[in-house]
Formats: C-alpha cells, structure tokens, sequence
C-alpha cells in the first residue's frame, strides 16, 4: 500500500502544481493518472498548442508548461502512479481513505485531491456521413504536432478558443488555412477574435462565417470539403485536411460513484473556503469543479491548489500552526543557491 499526505488524482497541470505547494508546507504527495505520463491534456492531446493566459508566459507550448512544472517539482520527489483509473474509495476507521486503482494498486492518505481535469473525454463529432471513413485520412479531432499541417491546406470548424487559437498558430505554418463557423459571433478570447480578423483582412486567413461544413470528398485521403453557406449557398473548398473543433465531451468516470456532490458533470465544492467537497478531507480543483463565478482557467487550478494545499495542512496536522513564507524570501529547498541568493536579496533591501 501506497502512503502518502495528500493524493492528488490526476497529474495535468493543477495536481502537478498542487505537489509543489504540498512541498512548500513539508507534505508528501502521490499522483494517480490513467494517461501513461504526467501533463494530462496538455501532454496527451496538445502538447504542441500555444497557450497565452499564463503569467510571465506571452506564449507556452503546453508540453513546455508541463516539462516546467515537472522541474518545479523535482526537489519534493512526488510519487506516480501512472497508467492507472483511480477506481474505488473508502472512509477508514483512522479517519483517512483507502484509494483503489482498476489494476488493484491500493493508495492511503488523510487526503484526497481531485484534479481530474475535465475526466475521461471523447471528441464532439459534426454530424457528416462519411466523417469516420476520413479520420486519420485528412479528418483529425486533436493537433498533437502542427508540423503536420506544414505547407498543407487546412480548413478548421468551430467558434471556441482551440479554433481560434489554432487559427492562429497554423496561419504561419500551412499553406493555406480557412476558418468556418456558423455564426458570426465567436465564443473565444476577444484578442483572440481580433486577431483572426486582421489575419483575415492580411490575407492570411480564409474566413467564413455563417457557414457549415456538410460533406467530404476523396478517394483514400481527403480532397475537399462541401460547405453550406447561409446566403452564397454551397460552397467546395479544395483541402489536404479537415479539423472540427468543438470540444470534447467530458465524463467523470468511476470518480462520480463516489457520493461525491454533482451539478453539470462537474463536482461542487465549497469556494468560499478551502475547496473542500461535501466529503471533508476530499477536495476537488481545477477544471473538475464547479462553484459560482467559476472559470475553467488553468490559474485558476492553480490558485486553487494554493489555497487546498493550506487547508489540507491543517486537517493533517490540526494542533500545529502554519506561518506562511514567500519563496522570495525563504527559497524552495532543492534548487541549488536558491535560498541563500534569496535570502541575500532581502539583506540588500533592508541595508
């Protein structure tokens, strides 16, 4: 049996964060993930997507934020159970939980977090006859490596931010990109929407709203695609490759069966505190949660996990208490001159 002060279930970015807030209070951590290497979906599904909204970042490749977060967390030598579905749970005698995976591997801690992301997911398919007979054949649901499309034609559906992110991105890799949405509105970052516009009005972008892809054409790989356009009728655009995003529908799995409270496939949780769930002792961050005025934002996962690591602490540990330290000030143990340059700075300051 496996251990541990906290385990966090589910090592995307948030639970990987979490063990380095964990480490900063002296708490050992363990991860369960049924992917077969930490990063979630941004190791999994993206790992070549540019993502915009984290701090001191302009841009980050996803697989880059998950390589720098593994080196964040080196020095608390987190624990990995990988390959694994956290399956069952149970409340011991001692207060604490008994955690199973589907192959058996049994975990203990007087603390659960779940950072299972958005859980087991598929891709939301459009409604085209023949999509299946094109998928790896110019049809995909996921960009995992851009340089793929490089010097092809690309035609992407959607209204979100992965359309319009990947718009974006491609417009400077593919030969020609085209963007179709149905609506003239888009539900993405506004910076994001505008940027698509110049790139429009450059020339750089082919967009077409109002519109809908109906049919695919080709023999073993696809050659075009057949749009429906509210005032211009049909429309055939010659492409090397087809990619509709819109989405992917999550599903949480085993952990759903855990008496755990839900609303809208996502677990409640109490946000005016600590993140807790209606379980004391289990918590739930990121986007697997719900609460008023949530944002499925991978800040927010993370200001979430600082806040849960200091609420597990006191539960774990109810007689002591815990002043809070700036790593400015103290340093994080295990990065080499770190704590002495800091410490150093301070002294300057003061002087």
């Amino acid at each position: 049996m496996i251990k541990t002060d906290i385990l966090i279930i589910g090592a995307g970015p948030t639970g990987l964060f979490t063990v380095f807030e964990a480490g900063l209070l002296k708490l050992k951590t363990h991860l369960i993930d049924a992917l077969p290497q930490p990063g979630g979906q941004c190791a999994e599904i993206y790992p070549k997507k540019p993502i915009y909204d984290i701090p001191g970042f302009p841009e980050i490749m996803a697989g880059q934020l998950v390589d720098n977060l593994m080196e964040q967390i080196k020095p608390f030598s987190p624990g990995f159970t990988l390959g694994e579905r956290a399956e069952t749970i149970e409340k011991l005698e001692d207060d604490t939980f008994l955690v199973t995976t589907n192959k058996g591997t049994q975990h203990n801690a007087p603390v659960v977090a779940i950072a299972g992301g958005l859980g087991s997911f598929e891709p939301r398919k459009p409604p085209i006859p023949n999509i299946e007979k094109f998928e790896d054949n110019g049809v995909a649901y996921i960009i995992r490596d851009p340089e793929v499309y490089r010097d092809k034609r690309v035609v992407i559906a959607g209204g979100g931010d992965s359309a319009l992110d990947w718009t974006i991105f491609l417009a400077e890799v593919a030969s020609e990109v085209s963007l179709v949405h149905r609506r003239n509105e888009f539900r993405g970052a506004l910076d994001s929407v505008d940027r698509v516009a110049e790139l429009s009005k450059l020339g750089k972008v082919n967009l077409i709203t109002e519109a809908e892809v109906k049919e695919l054409k080709g023999e073993d790989h696809l050659t075009a695609v057949g749009i429906k356009h509210k005032t211009k009728g049909d429309i055939q655009l010659d492409t090397d490759y087809f990619i509709p995003l819109f989405g992917l529908s999550p599903k949480l799995g085993p952990i759903g069966n855990w008496g755990l409270e839900i609303e809208k496939n996502a677990i409640k949780v109490n946000n005016a505190y600590d993140y807790q769930t209606n379980i004391p002792g289990i918590y739930a961050i990121g986007d697997v949660n719900t609460y008023p005025g949530k944002l499925k934002l991978i800040l927010s996962g993370f200001h979430e996990a600082a806040i849960m690591c200091q609420s597990a602490y006191q539960r774990i540990f109810p007689d002591k208490k815990y002043v809070m330290k700036y790593t400015t000030v103290g340093g994080v143990e295990g990065f080499d001159g770190t704590k002495k340059e800091a410490k150093k700075e301070v002294v300057k300051a003061i002087i």
